[in-house]
């Protein structure tokens, strides 16, 4: 089982968490499986495709232990009040998010602690592609995958206990990356 990835612990009576950058295990891997099997049951009405996304899908990247997963559907609109009950039946609970309208996030875990994340998008949709871009992207150059877990150890010194700063200190690698990934497929395709 993943081991949450944001400690908390109490101190003068306020809980603070602590990011914590794991080295990589073959187990997120089978995490990933198991849980694929549980959500296509529960979404085959809508599910188009599901996807291992994040740092634990790729190999020998290390990653605060949180499995992220993406389901694509053809509209956002499928995923009704039978999916959200569906979801919470194999524990995950819908987090209402309104800055993202692009996408039904759920959370399997403590709040601040989840160990498991589930991610839908439309399939297909720029979100979907750009997900896919970044993983395949690392999965295939060892140089940027070891830059990325440079930067990531980085950030869990710099922001130890701020979730929040930790995850928007990558968004401009990521960023990076993707266009980079972009390039080379137009590349390819000329």
């Amino acid at each position: 089982m993943v081991r949450g990835v944001l400690l908390n612990y109490a101190l003068g009576g306020i809980e603070l968490e602590i990011v914590v950058v794991s080295e990589y295990d073959q187990q997120w891997i089978e995490e990933y499986v198991q849980e694929k099997v549980k959500i296509s049951r529960v979404l085959s009405d809508v599910l188009l495709r599901i996807e291992h996304i994040g740092s634990t899908s790729i190999p020998k990247l290390g990653s605060k232990p949180i499995i992220d997963m993406m389901v694509g559907v053809a509209d956002l609109q499928q995923v009704s009040e039978g999916c959200i009950t569906g979801l919470a039946g194999i524990g995950y609970e819908y987090v209402f998010k309104p800055d993202f309208p692009d996408r039904r996030f759920f959370r399997r875990g403590e709040w601040r602690a989840g160990t498991h994340h589930l991610h839908i998008y439309e399939y297909e949709s720029e979100n979907w592609i750009n997900n896919i871009l970044f993983r395949d992207y690392l999965i295939n150059d060892s140089r940027m995958m070891e830059e990325y877990y440079l930067l990531k150890k980085k950030l869990e010194q710099q922001h130890k206990h701020d979730r929040v700063a930790y995850t928007e200190g990558k968004s401009e690698f990521i960023g990076k990356v993707i266009e980079m990934a972009k390039m080379d497929i137009e590349r390819e395709d000329s």
